[in-house]
């Protein structure tokens, strides 16, 4: 079994309770499936779950290559240069990523408000990337386009593979 679901900003990757946060318990009442990965509490977007050991370790475990693709909206206006370190790997002081596929996009199409909304600076623009990587390591992105200076304010999982988030709701699943 295959689940694809829209993890709202504030839902933390796990089953059992916790005492701040809604959980994918509050969302999921499907037993037996397990997190194919994690996305961050202040993360949003795709999540797939799963029922199948040998699945759940192939999507994400790093060494399958399982490409993630991110829309990010940063703080600033990047210019092209700026982000070409991302596209070389950065040195996070714990490891260097591998090179991640970087690019300015416009706001996604059908993008849902979020809540909180993000901090806004009336003297600062925000800008949206696409970000594909195939690694997915604690908090990496937003390290990333820290490192690069331009902090991350909102994060979307939009694709894992040729899975995508098109068609789903935040807080809504569909069974594949």
């Amino acid at each position: 079994m295959l689940i694809l679901f829209n993890k709202p900003y504030g839902v933390i990757c796990q089953f059992s309770p916790h005492e701040k946060h809604e959980t994918l318990k509050d969302y999921i009442a499907v037993p037996g499936v397990y997190a194919a990965g994690r996305l961050d509490t202040d993360s949003e977007g795709l999540l797939i779950l799963t029922d199948d050991g040998r699945l759940q370790h192939r999507i994400s475990h790093p060494k399958h290559k399982e490409f993630k693709t991110y829309w990010v909206q940063v703080e600033g206006d990047p210019s092209d240069e700026a982000l070409e370190p991302l596209r070389h790997g950065v040195d996070l002081g714990d490891f260097i990523t591998q090179p991640a596929r970087v690019r300015r996009i416009a706001e996604p199409a059908n993008l849902w408000p979020r809540n909180p909304p993000i901090r806004e600076r009336k003297a600062i623009p925000t800008t949206w990337l696409e970000v594909i990587i195939s690694e997915g390591k604690n908090r990496q992105v937003r390290r990333m386009t820290a490192k690069v200076g331009f902090p991350t304010l909102r994060l979307i999982r939009y694709a894992v593979g040729q899975h995508v988030l098109d068609g789903i709701a935040p807080g809504e699943w569909k069974r594949m």
